[in-house]
């Protein structure tokens, strides 16, 4: 590199290092809107307990979290949806807010962001005319990498609930079991927790702390009725609820309930192969049809090219 291009990094790194400084410096001066409005609030009832703030354990943490914080909120009013995102987190069954799930966007999007930068200053020092069109690459690569993890949430939310129906039937039936042989609904619950693994059994997990700590059984299956994004799910809580309530066969319910969703596991099956089934005749189509065509008529075509006068 030339003494200039040596230069623009030099110049360009003091220069982002005093932006990080000053900033810190302001946002340690400026004082949050929470503690400002706090004396007035002090004798209304907290109706759920705020998130205490984060006290940085390392120098990063201390120098680029007030700014990660902003360009989270700054995302959080772009994109919107925070219903949603907070849903597709329960869902996914991740110890984590909106903000936090805003922060690593904004991670994501950063490293996006130096991955296309590299090679981008590196041709705009040869071309100076295209830096901005390559800046405005950089941009879209920003914007990538918060789209990006917010798709990799959704694949993870799918890949969960995909873990939660395979579990499904094992689990119901040996609840069913439990109860069959004249165990009650928690004691049933908390035996079946204690014996498996997995993410049904976590989501059961938390249902019986909920009703060890004063939660009706009931409330307790409405909840995880309402949190799940599965139907058959949803179902199971619902009737677990009911029966509990009502006092209906519970064994006879999750019997049914086990096989309607091994049921459906066999159609989903049957219809993959039925779509893998077509998939297969491409090659057969594309690949083993012409080379079977051209054995067939090459001896012919070879012997019309030599009685060929």
């Amino acid at each position: 590199m030339t003494p200039t291009a040596w230069g623009v990094v030099l110049g360009a790194s003091c220069g982002t290092g005093l932006l990080l400084v000053l900033d810190r410096i302001v946002a340690a001066r400026r004082t949050p809107f929470e503690v400002r409005v706090l004396p007035y609030l002090r004798d209304l009832p907290q109706l759920e307990s705020t998130r205490p703030a984060t006290i940085p354990t390392n120098a990063a943490a201390g120098v680029f979290g007030p700014s990660l914080r902003a360009a989270a909120n700054g995302v959080e009013r772009v994109l919107g949806g925070s219903a949603s995102i907070r849903r597709r987190l329960e869902r996914a069954d991740l110890e984590l807010t909106v903000h936090d799930f805003r922060v690593q966007q904004v991670v994501w999007g950063l490293v996006a962001f130096l991955a296309a930068a590299v090679p981008s200053l590196l041709v705009s020092l040869r071309a100076p005319d295209r830096a901005i069109p390559l800046l405005l690459c950089c941009l879209a690569a920003f914007a990538s990498g918060v789209l990006l993890r917010e798709n990799r949430l959704t694949s993870q939310v799918t890949q969960r609930e995909r873990r939660v129906l395979e579990e499904f039937p094992t689990v119901a039936e040996l609840l069913a079991l439990a109860v069959a042989a004249g165990e009650s609904p928690v004691g049933a619950l908390d035996r079946v927790v204690r014996r498996t693994h997995g993410e049904l059994s976590s989501d059961l997990r938390r249902v019986l702390a909920e009703v060890r700590t004063g939660t009706p059984v009931a409330r307790a299956f409405d909840d995880l009725a309402a949190r799940t994004g599965l139907p058959v799910v949803a179902r199971f809580a619902e009737g677990l609820a009911i029966a509990v309530e009502r006092g209906t066969p519970l064994a006879d319910v999750l019997h049914a309930q086990a096989a309607d969703v091994r049921e459906a596991g066999r159609r989903a099956l049957i219809e993959a192969g039925a779509r893998k089934e077509v998939l297969m005749m491409v090659p057969v189509v594309f690949l083993v049809l012409p080379v079977t065509v051209v054995f067939a008529f090459w001896p012919g075509l070879v012997g019309l090219q030599l009685v060929t006068p």
